[in-house]
């Protein structure tokens, strides 16, 4: 492996973490999202990303000051992929918007570069044939909060070329994570293969009126000796994550439930500003939740 440049594509929750991960082992990371507003809000994330990583990792500040000069932003792909030797693509989890991207990144990306996606639900396969270089493409999966939860799960679909695979493998050890190959596709991974079921069932629950967030996560944590429950997993992911999965499913599978479920977390929490533990309020309400306080799973 000889990558040195990477550009990251899509400065949300979890993008703005990968590219700030790739500066603090070492890489020029270039930060693209589609307008300077967007780009604003990434440099805020990547900002609060310093005390995480000072209380978490021990970092210095010459770390963090030299993790954050080798982050540049653009609001113009094509300057931001010019000398990428690989792109990881965070954009939202919708098929339409990433074989669009996809179809633009091919155009304007060097021969060189290799493409991954960070898709927590969709398969390479997928998007393949719209990158123009499927031999080129796979999956590079990170868990949320990924200093510290540092999961890379690489996946190829079967066009990826093995020499490929085994570099992105080498990469995500490269940037502090435990690399976890996964050599045939699997809808939601491995780590989204166990943990979604169980949030999907929670907000079911919550859905059906038949329990509230927090009993229904001091359930879990009570029982399985969980730090956190389900409806604190969510506020983590982000609730916008969350509507986009269920809207998805409702409208390829005509279900009621995913619609009604969707709708929830639209009106109730999205359009009320209400997105999770970065705006300061989701389920619960940050800092200090209720399900960090020592009386929690005792009343």
């Amino acid at each position: 492996m000889n990558y040195k440049n990477v550009t990251v594509a899509g400065g949300g929750v979890l993008g703005s973490q990968i590219a700030f991960q790739s500066a603090f082992f070492g890489f020029n990371v270039s930060l693209y999202d589609i307008n300077d507003e967007a780009i604003e809000r990434a440099k805020d994330r990547i900002t609060k990303l310093k005390p995480r990583y000072q209380e978490d990792l021990r970092a210095t500040e010459d770390q963090l000051n030299s993790a954050v000069s080798r982050i540049s932003y653009y609001s113009d792909l094509t300057k931001a992929v010019e000398n990428a030797d690989l792109v990881i693509e965070a954009v939202p989890e919708v098929v339409s918007i990433k074989i669009d991207f996809y179809k633009k990144l091919g155009e304007v990306s060097p021969k060189k570069t290799i493409f991954a996606t960070n898709s927590s639900t969709l398969l390479p396969s997928q998007f393949a044939e719209a990158t123009g270089r499927p031999e080129k493409f796979l999956a590079l999966h990170f868990a949320n909060e990924i200093w510290n939860n540092n999961t890379a799960e690489v996946m190829k679909h079967p066009g990826t070329d093995m020499k490929i695979f085994d570099e992105v493998l080498e990469f995500a050890k490269a940037i502090g994570m435990v690399a976890l190959p996964l050599h045939k596709e699997q809808p939601g991974y491995i780590l989204n293969s166990l943990l979604v079921p169980l949030l999907e069932a929670a907000q079911k629950l919550l859905v059906k009126e038949i329990s509230d967030p927090e009993t229904i996560d001091k359930t879990w944590m009570i029982a399985t000796g969980s730090p956190k429950g389900p409806f604190a997993i969510l506020d983590i992911v982000g609730i916008t994550t969350a509507y986009n999965i269920s809207n998805a499913r409702a409208q390829a599978t005509g279900s009621e439930e995913y619609a009604k479920l969707a709708s929830l977390l639209k009106t109730e929490y999205i359009d009320k500003g209400k997105l999770g533990r970065e705006t300061g309020e989701g389920f619960y309400t940050y800092p200090n939740p209720n399900y960090e306080k020592p009386d929690f799973l005792r009343s």
